[in-house]
Protein backbone atom coordinates (compact mmCIF):
# COMPACT_ATOMS: atom_id res chain seq x y z
CA UNK A 1 0.00 0.00 0.00
CA UNK A 2 1.21 3.42 -0.79
CA UNK A 3 1.16 6.23 1.40
CA UNK A 4 0.65 9.63 0.37
CA UNK A 5 1.97 12.44 1.70
CA UNK A 6 -0.69 15.12 3.53
CA UNK A 7 0.23 18.62 3.13
CA UNK A 8 -0.85 20.79 5.44
CA UNK A 9 -0.44 24.61 4.75
CA UNK A 10 -2.46 27.46 6.68
CA UNK A 11 -2.19 31.27 5.81
CA UNK A 12 -2.36 33.59 8.18
CA UNK A 13 -2.04 37.21 7.57
CA UNK A 14 1.13 37.78 8.08
CA UNK A 15 2.08 34.35 8.56
CA UNK A 16 2.78 30.90 6.77
CA UNK A 17 2.15 27.98 9.20
CA UNK A 18 3.92 24.74 7.36
CA UNK A 19 5.75 21.55 8.97
CA UNK A 20 9.19 22.03 9.85
CA UNK A 21 11.43 20.91 6.93
CA UNK A 22 15.41 20.02 6.85
CA UNK A 23 16.34 23.84 5.80
CA UNK A 24 15.01 25.25 9.30
CA UNK A 25 17.96 23.88 11.25
CA UNK A 26 19.77 26.70 11.45
CA UNK A 27 17.03 29.28 11.68
CA UNK A 28 15.34 26.68 14.27
CA UNK A 29 18.83 26.72 16.05
CA UNK A 30 19.36 30.14 16.42
CA UNK A 31 15.99 31.14 17.58
CA UNK A 32 15.51 28.26 20.30
CA UNK A 33 19.62 29.45 21.06
CA UNK A 34 18.42 33.36 21.41
CA UNK A 35 15.50 31.87 23.28
CA UNK A 36 16.38 29.57 25.70
CA UNK A 37 16.14 31.33 29.27
CA UNK A 38 12.95 33.27 27.95
CA UNK A 39 11.55 29.31 27.16
CA UNK A 40 12.96 27.09 29.62
CA UNK A 41 10.94 28.33 32.33
CA UNK A 42 7.64 27.02 31.10
CA UNK A 43 9.17 23.91 28.86
CA UNK A 44 10.10 20.00 29.40
CA UNK A 45 13.86 19.98 30.58
CA UNK A 46 15.62 20.22 27.21
CA UNK A 47 17.68 17.10 26.01
CA UNK A 48 21.27 17.20 26.08
CA UNK A 49 21.27 17.19 22.02
CA UNK A 50 18.06 19.40 21.75
CA UNK A 51 19.65 21.82 19.52
CA UNK A 52 21.60 18.55 17.23
CA UNK A 53 20.99 18.21 13.81
CA UNK A 54 20.06 14.64 14.76
CA UNK A 55 17.75 15.64 17.18
CA UNK A 56 16.13 18.16 14.32
CA UNK A 57 15.98 15.67 11.77
CA UNK A 58 13.84 13.27 13.98
CA UNK A 59 11.65 16.01 14.54
CA UNK A 60 10.74 17.26 10.89
CA UNK A 61 10.29 13.06 10.54
CA UNK A 62 8.10 12.67 13.70
CA UNK A 63 6.10 15.70 12.06
CA UNK A 64 5.70 14.00 8.47
CA UNK A 65 4.70 10.76 10.38
CA UNK A 66 2.24 12.65 12.66
CA UNK A 67 0.63 14.10 9.82
CA UNK A 68 0.38 11.48 7.52
CA UNK A 69 -1.04 9.18 10.39
CA UNK A 70 -3.37 12.09 11.31
CA UNK A 71 -2.09 12.29 14.96
CA UNK A 72 -0.51 15.47 14.89
CA UNK A 73 -0.54 18.42 13.05
CA UNK A 74 3.01 20.16 13.98
CA UNK A 75 3.69 23.34 12.34
CA UNK A 76 6.32 25.89 11.95
CA UNK A 77 5.28 30.11 12.37
CA UNK A 78 6.81 31.41 9.28
CA UNK A 79 6.35 35.43 8.64
CA UNK A 80 5.82 35.68 4.46
CA UNK A 81 7.17 39.23 4.66
CA UNK A 82 10.80 38.00 5.29
CA UNK A 83 10.80 34.29 5.65
CA UNK A 84 11.44 34.40 9.46
CA UNK A 85 10.95 31.73 11.80
CA UNK A 86 8.55 32.80 14.36
CA UNK A 87 7.66 29.99 16.75
CA UNK A 88 6.02 26.78 16.24
CA UNK A 89 2.57 25.61 17.18
CA UNK A 90 1.21 21.60 17.40
CA UNK A 91 -1.86 20.46 17.47
CA UNK A 92 -1.12 16.75 19.12
CA UNK A 93 -2.80 13.96 20.31
CA UNK A 94 -5.08 14.09 18.18
CA UNK A 95 -8.21 11.56 19.13
CA UNK A 96 -10.84 10.52 16.87
CA UNK A 97 -14.20 8.53 17.54
CA UNK A 98 -16.62 9.56 20.37
CA UNK A 99 -13.76 12.10 21.45
CA UNK A 100 -12.86 14.06 18.22
CA UNK A 101 -10.16 16.14 19.97
CA UNK A 102 -6.64 17.59 20.62
CA UNK A 103 -4.51 19.14 22.29
CA UNK A 104 -2.29 22.46 21.33
CA UNK A 105 0.70 23.46 22.39
CA UNK A 106 2.68 26.22 21.53
CA UNK A 107 6.00 28.30 21.87
CA UNK A 108 7.46 32.13 20.28
CA UNK A 109 10.73 33.26 20.30
CA UNK A 110 11.72 35.97 22.80
CA UNK A 111 12.42 39.05 19.86
CA UNK A 112 8.78 38.17 18.80
CA UNK A 113 6.28 37.88 21.98
CA UNK A 114 3.19 40.10 22.28
CA UNK A 115 3.00 41.02 18.55
CA UNK A 116 0.04 39.19 18.23
CA UNK A 117 1.73 36.22 16.21
CA UNK A 118 0.89 33.47 18.58
CA UNK A 119 -3.01 34.25 18.70
CA UNK A 120 -3.46 35.00 14.99
CA UNK A 121 -1.56 31.16 14.74
CA UNK A 122 -3.93 29.35 17.49
CA UNK A 123 -6.68 31.01 15.77
CA UNK A 124 -6.21 29.76 11.91
CA UNK A 125 -5.42 26.16 13.67
CA UNK A 126 -8.13 26.25 15.88
CA UNK A 127 -10.35 27.15 12.59
CA UNK A 128 -8.57 24.21 10.79
CA UNK A 129 -9.13 21.45 13.44
CA UNK A 130 -12.87 22.85 13.57
CA UNK A 131 -13.55 22.93 10.02
CA UNK A 132 -10.80 20.73 8.40
CA UNK A 133 -10.11 17.97 10.91
CA UNK A 134 -13.98 17.72 12.50
CA UNK A 135 -12.52 18.19 15.69
CA UNK A 136 -14.97 19.18 18.53
CA UNK A 137 -12.83 19.92 20.91
CA UNK A 138 -9.25 21.41 21.55
CA UNK A 139 -7.61 21.37 24.76
CA UNK A 140 -4.56 23.87 25.98
CA UNK A 141 -2.34 23.54 29.36
CA UNK A 142 -0.10 26.12 30.83
CA UNK A 143 1.41 26.68 33.97
CA UNK A 144 -0.95 29.37 36.60
CA UNK A 145 1.93 32.01 36.32
CA UNK A 146 2.11 32.26 32.86
CA UNK A 147 -0.26 34.72 31.85
CA UNK A 148 1.13 35.87 28.66
CA UNK A 149 -0.39 32.30 27.51
CA UNK A 150 -3.30 32.23 29.48
CA UNK A 151 -4.23 35.84 27.96
CA UNK A 152 -3.85 34.58 24.54
CA UNK A 153 -6.15 31.57 25.27
CA UNK A 154 -8.68 33.55 26.67
CA UNK A 155 -8.48 35.80 23.88
CA UNK A 156 -8.90 32.82 21.47
CA UNK A 157 -12.19 31.60 22.82
CA UNK A 158 -10.63 28.89 25.16
CA UNK A 159 -12.64 28.81 28.56
CA UNK A 160 -10.73 28.04 31.93
CA UNK A 161 -11.82 24.51 33.12
CA UNK A 162 -10.09 24.14 36.00
CA UNK A 163 -6.35 22.66 37.10
CA UNK A 164 -4.81 19.71 36.52
CA UNK A 165 -2.32 18.93 39.40
CA UNK A 166 1.33 17.76 39.06
CA UNK A 167 0.48 17.54 34.69
CA UNK A 168 3.76 17.67 33.30
CA UNK A 169 7.57 18.28 34.03
CA UNK A 170 8.71 22.14 33.45
CA UNK A 171 11.98 22.13 33.79
CA UNK A 172 12.97 19.59 35.84
CA UNK A 173 9.92 19.77 38.58
CA UNK A 174 6.43 18.25 38.54
CA UNK A 175 4.23 21.45 37.98
CA UNK A 176 0.86 21.26 37.88
CA UNK A 177 -1.44 23.61 35.30
CA UNK A 178 -4.39 25.21 34.17
CA UNK A 179 -6.86 23.95 31.76
CA UNK A 180 -8.05 25.58 29.09
CA UNK A 181 -10.86 24.28 25.99
CA UNK A 182 -12.34 25.41 23.09
CA UNK A 183 -15.36 23.24 21.57
CA UNK A 184 -16.56 23.56 18.17
CA UNK A 185 -20.01 24.41 19.61
CA UNK A 186 -19.68 26.40 22.52
CA UNK A 187 -22.56 26.05 25.30
CA UNK A 188 -20.68 26.14 27.82
CA UNK A 189 -22.48 28.72 30.57
CA UNK A 190 -25.62 28.90 28.19
CA UNK A 191 -29.28 27.90 29.22
CA UNK A 192 -32.14 27.15 27.68
CA UNK A 193 -34.34 29.36 30.55
CA UNK A 194 -36.34 31.57 28.13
Amino acid sequence: MLLTKRKIRIETERMTLRPPIHSDFRPWVALRTQSREFLTGWEPSWAKDHLSRKAFTNRVYWAQRSINAGTAMPLFLVRRSDDMLLGAITLDNIRRGPSQSGTLGYWTGEPFTRQGYMREAILAVVHHAFTQLDLSRLEAACLPENAASRGVLERCTFKYEGVAQSYLQIDGRWRSHVLYAALRSDRRGKTEVG
